[in-house]
């Protein structure tokens, strides 16, 4: 299932987007800022490249590209 990201509080999305930056395997290696990168997945949020996805049986979720989620939970999620 998908979440809008304008359905998140403010912080609960930031929180959100400090998690997924920051877990193992995410950094590659890569200095970057967190503030940094956490305003580029907000920017691809925003931009429609990234979406959030909610598995209701973990209650987890995740940030995952547009274009690697299935045809139709983006349909379900515009609908």
């Amino acid at each position: 299932m998908l979440i809008p990201a304008s359905l998140l509080e403010a912080d609960t999305l930031t929180h959100l987007i400090e998690d997924f930056v920051t877990r193992e395997g995410t950094d590659n290696g890569d200095e970057t800022p967190l503030q940094t990168r956490v305003q580029r997945v907000r920017r691809a949020l925003d931009q429609g490249e990234a979406v959030i996805v909610f598995d209701p049986q973990s209650q987890q979720c995740q940030l995952a590209l547009k274009r690697d989620v299935p045809k139709e939970w983006l349909q379900a999620l515009y609908e």
